[in-house]
C-alpha cells in the first residue's frame, strides 16, 4: 500500500546482480522481478526495492544507511547466509534487547540480523 510520505522503496547498488539475487533467494526466498540486464526488484520483504547495477556498494563505514533483517534463530540465519556466499563482517553481539550480527551478501552491500530471542 502507498502511504504518503512514508517510506516506500529501496534501492541497492550491486556489482554481480545475479550473484546477489541468488543469494536472497537461496537466503530469504525472495521472490524477483528483472528489468533487463542492469535491474532487479523484489517485493513483500518488509519494504519493496530493488538492485541497480553499480561498482559501488552499501556499508555503514561509507555512511549508508543500515537494513536490519529480524530472525527468530540467529544461529539458523547466519548458517544460511555462510552457505550462499555470504561473509560475517561483525560477529553476533549482545545489545539491550537482543542479540545482532553484521554480513556482506556476494555485490558488497553490508546488512544486519537481529533477534530478541536467547538474548
Amino acid at each position: 500500500m502507498n502511504e504518503h510520505e512514508k517510506i516506500n522503496y529501496v534501492e541497492f547498488p550491486a556489482r554481480d546482480i545475479q550473484a546477489t539475487k541468488k543469494f536472497f533467494i537461496q537466503v530469504l526466498d525472495w521472490k524477483f522481478q528483472d528489468f533487463g540486464s542492469e535491474y532487479i526488484a523484489f517485493s513483500n520483504q518488509g519494504i519493496n526495492g530493488g538492485f541497480y547495477k553499480a561498482e559501488l556498494n552499501s556499508s555503514v563505514s561509507n555512511g549508508a544507511a543500515l537494513i536490519v533483517f529480524y530472525s527468530n534463530d540467529l544461529e539458523v540465519t547466519q548458517t544460511k547466509i555462510k552457505k550462499a556466499g555470504g561473509e560475517i563482517i561483525k560477529p553476533t553481539f549482545p545489545f539491550p534487547g537482543g542479540r545482532r550480527f553484521h554480513f556482506i551478501e556476494p555485490s558488497g552491500n553490508e546488512f544486519a540480523v537481529w533477534s530478541d530471542k536467547n538474548a
